[in-house]
């Protein structure tokens, strides 16, 4: 692997690769598919900075975060590494926006599971567009 290898891995992080949900007990795919930045993307290392912002300025004057808080910093992380998806409710696709992908991780815990493990690995990202 040479240094040019390694810069182009990671631009190619930040084009994402898409991620098809699984039901949490059958692992069939469920229709909903998110395209995900890499863990070496600029975009997960804005999204890493920027929970770091939010949890100084949620501190208090001691500098502690309350838990509640922290877990809305690192929701609002891994929504900021979601580039994009194809998402239905009601038979209607739903918009692409920061809230309503807050929307999604918050409405179950095997979701936020999936996509922050995809989000960390790697190998999921190693060579052409999947």
């Amino acid at each position: 692997m040479q240094l040019n290898d390694i810069l182009a891995e990671s631009q190619d992080h930040d084009r994402g690769r898409d991620l098809e949900l699984a039901d949490p007990v059958t692992g069939k795919p469920c229709g909903i598919t998110l395209r995900i930045a890499g863990p070496d993307s600029e975009t997960q290392h804005r999204a890493r900075l920027q929970f770091t912002d939010e949890l100084a300025a949620m501190a208090d004057a001691d500098g502690r975060v309350t838990a509640r808080d922290r877990e809305k910093a690192r929701l609002n992380m891994l929504a900021r590494c979601v580039l994009g998806w194809e998402i239905t409710e009601d038979g209607q696709p739903v918009p692409f926006t920061h809230a309503n992908v807050l929307r999604l991780l918050n409405a179950a815990l095997w979701v936020q599971a999936q996509v922050d493990a995809f989000a960390a690995d790697r190998a999921a990202f190693r060579g052409a567009d999947r």
